[in-house]
């Protein structure tokens, strides 16, 4: 058995991955979506102080109150900065990380720094209301909440030990128009310390690309 823990993207809560957990607890492992603080039903907890280093810390404490020592980190879009970090704060915990068309960040990196000009737009754009909070796009899930500003602010400390993790996957979504990702694929394919795969997909590949992600998933756990 094998224990999933699933991160979700900016605004998103742990539903997110509803699908896609239940599919790997068919299969006979153990999966957590998680719902970082400030979003979805932890929204009551959103505040100026929440930032990436509270959400790296979501994950760093589930692993230790639950005492998981074999995760399989699974981050989409934003949630590649909250497994990085987490993977480099307990790796002894980590057995692989999966990034699900997602930031891919080195020792310094934000989400600012790492995107592209629509998406800082966005950041400030949607922030104005109470400065410190991303509303959701328009098209978005209606589940979708507010996101903490400084959490895609904050640069990411990273010591290096997530290198040490068994096996690290790239899952880029191919149609996904203007996207920030392609270049996290473009830098990590060929990379023989990486597993890349490209999916016909828009960013929402857990809906679009629900099967092939599953199959992705399923085999990492194969040692």
């Amino acid at each position: 058995m094998t224990t999933y823990v699933l991160i979700p993207g900016a605004c998103h809560g742990g539903w997110w991955y509803q699908s896609t957990a239940r599919e790997l607890r068919q299969h006979g492992h153990d999966a957590y979506a998680l719902t970082l603080t400030g979003i979805g039903d932890r929204a009551h907890l959103l505040s100026a102080s929440v930032n990436l280093d509270t959400h790296i810390e979501d994950v760093v404490r589930l692993l230790e109150d639950e005492r998981i020592e074999d995760a399989v980190l699974v981050g989409h879009s934003y949630g590649g900065m909250v497994i990085a970090g987490a993977a480099d704060r307990v790796p002894q915990r980590v057995d692989a990380l999966v990034y699900v068309d997602a930031f891919v960040p080195e020792d310094g990196d934000s989400c600012w720094t790492l995107t592209n000009d629509w998406q800082h737009e966005w950041y400030m754009s949607g922030s104005a209301e109470t400065g410190f909070a991303l509303a959701p796009l328009d098209f978005f899930d209606p589940r979708t909440t507010a996101h903490p500003l400084a959490s895609l602010l904050q640069r990411i400390r990273l010591t290096g030990a997530l290198e040490g993790v068994r096996r690290r996957d790239y899952v880029w979504a191919s149609e996904f128009q203007d996207s920030p990702f392609t270049r996290f694929h473009e830098r990590l394919h060929g990379d023989p310390a990486w597993r890349t795969h490209a999916l016909p997909t828009g960013h929402n590949v857990m809906r679009d690309g629900a099967d092939d992600l599953l199959k992705i998933l399923l085999d990492v756990a194969e040692r």
